[in-house]
């Protein structure tokens, strides 16, 4: 498994901006989709976004909540993946966590890597 690792969460108001980054510990992690996914207390995690790796392939997929607001990106020479986030709302508020597949998938049983999460608080 690849060893993840999550940075940039934080408080911020409501219509603000944070960028959070996702580092990986292992090269081979560009072989991999990487996703975004968040989780409220006593709700299961769901899905937020995703990115194939491929260096070739730049394909991305939203849930549609998130859509125009969001932007998930990489940078494969920094082995690290990044989930902007745009226009916050309090409803965005949660642990963010990012994980590793080997599809670009939305279903979380279909990652088996994660990082340990941050938090995101936006306020009204």
């Amino acid at each position: 498994q690849v060893q993840l690792v999550e940075s940039g969460g934080g408080l911020v108001q409501a219509g603000g901006s944070l960028r959070l980054a996702c580092v990986a510990s292992e090269r081979t992690f560009t072989t991999y989709a990487m996703g975004w996914f968040r989780q409220t207390p006593g709700k299961e995690r769901q899905f937020v976004a995703a990115i194939r790796w491929s260096a070739s392939v730049g394909t991305t997929l939203y849930t549609d909540s998130v859509k125009g607001r969001f932007t998930i990106s990489r940078d494969n020479a920094k082995n690290t993946g990044y989930l902007e986030m745009n226009s916050l709302k309090p409803e965005d508020t949660a642990v963010y966590y990012c994980a590793a597949s080997t599809g670009l998938y939305s279903q979380k049983e279909l990652y088996d890597s994660w990082g340990p999460g941050t938090q995101v608080t936006v306020s009204s």
